[in-house]
């Protein structure tokens, strides 16, 4: 019995008008950054004008972004509330792929913003098995305190031990596929950030992000046994913000591209997989091809990397031994620089960049899951 899995940040899917960049910078679009803006009335009344304007042909691309996974099953990122997804599933994924995603699940998190977790389902699998949704157990309101996470590291960046983990949350989503149980852990880990404390964005986060890593792990132990969970059926999903290898890019378009492969030697996904607990499966892929996000700050800092993950159990992993994972990566824009042989068709009407699918790609997997 197969079963297609997927995962994608799909940046942003708001019903809401976000007016915060009239007061931080941080916020605001880089085109109402071109005006002379007077008043926030005004600011207000031109943001509205610029994200309805954008937003159509964005969705567009996000849809056919998640109809080229085939999913069965679609972890997302970035999910405002169950109204946003309803609508969007509606609107836009409803007139490519049909009946769809009937089944819609996710709760509110941690996220200041209002970005959250959520999964899409179809009723029954491509091979006509049912998919059931059992229960979902939220775990946002976990604290350093009470998992025994919190770390001097953790206390210099200013947290408190009874602070919550996860920025957003660690959504627990129980399902039966044809009556076979199926446990997925949807996440998205904290950002890098900015540069803090004399480390860059990566460095400067990534203690919340081993403890957000240590806190799912012991959240399945806990769930099946420590002794007993790799042995179960389940998979992380989601976006880690954080990468074991990345593809440096140095050249340009004129002279020619180089590519990298730098491996690091300290990532949150280490936490996770250590002891064969479970399988990043992109990692079946060649090295210069896992990426799934591309990253710049000029042309002094550009690289590929991998932030979306499908996590498999150690048991799930090695059902599907054979099993490699799809990357969707049409609906980059055209500023993605892809290595040779990697390029792709992008969707009608991606920009430069925007409008995009998302700055993320999507990821799936095809899982017996028997």
């Amino acid at each position: 019995m197969t079963l297609r899995l997927a995962t994608f940040n799909v940046e942003n899917l708001m019903n809401r008008f976000d007016f915060s960049g009239y007061r931080n910078q941080l916020n605001e679009d880089r085109t109402l950054a071109l005006f002379d803006i007077q008043s926030e009335a005004e600011y207000r009344t031109l943001e509205q004008a610029r994200a309805i304007a954008q937003s159509d042909d964005t969705r567009q691309l996000t849809a056919l972004a998640i109809a080229a996974t085939r999913a069965d099953i679609i972890c997302m990122q970035e999910v405002d509330n169950i109204e946003a997804l309803k609508a969007f599933e509606y609107g836009y994924l409803f007139k490519m792929v049909g009946q769809g995603y009937r089944q819609k699940y996710t709760t509110a998190g941690n996220d200041s913003r209002g970005i959250d977790v959520a999964v899409m389902m179809r009723n029954e699998t491509a091979q006509g098995q049912p998919i059931e949704f059992v229960r979902m157990t939220s775990h946002a309101y976990v604290t350093f305190e009470q998992f025994g996470l919190y770390t001097p590291e953790l206390a210099a960046l200013g947290y408190q031990a009874n602070e919550r983990i996860f920025r957003r949350d660690c959504l627990e989503v129980d399902l039966r596929v044809g009556g076979v149980p199926l446990t997925l852990y949807l996440v998205h880990f904290k950002s890098m950030g900015s540069p803090r404390n004399g480390l860059d964005g990566r460095e400067a986060t990534m203690p919340l992000r081993i403890a957000e890593a240590q806190a799912v792990r012991r959240i399945i132990e806990e769930r099946f046994g420590g002794d007993h969970a790799a042995d179960k059926r389940w998979a992380i999903c989601g976006d880690m913000n954080d990468y074991r290898q990345r593809v440096k890019i140095a050249g340009d378009a004129v002279d020619g591209y180089r590519f990298e492969v730098i491996n690091e030697s300290q990532s949150c996904l280490n936490t996770l997989t250590a002891g064969g607990f479970c399988e990043n499966a992109v990692e079946r892929r060649p090295e210069m091809d896992r990426w799934t996000f591309y990253h710049t700050r000029g042309p002094e800092e550009r690289h590929l990397c991998q932030l979306d993950y499908i996590l498999l159990s150690k048991a799930l992993a090695a059902k599907n031994a054979t099993a490699v994972p799809d990357i969707i990566r049409n609906g980059q824009p055209w500023r993605t620089i892809f290595p040779a042989g990697q390029e792709v068709d992008r969707f009608p009407r991606a920009g430069w960049d925007r409008p995009k699918a998302s700055d993320h790609c999507p990821v799936a997997i095809a899982l017996d899951i028997v």
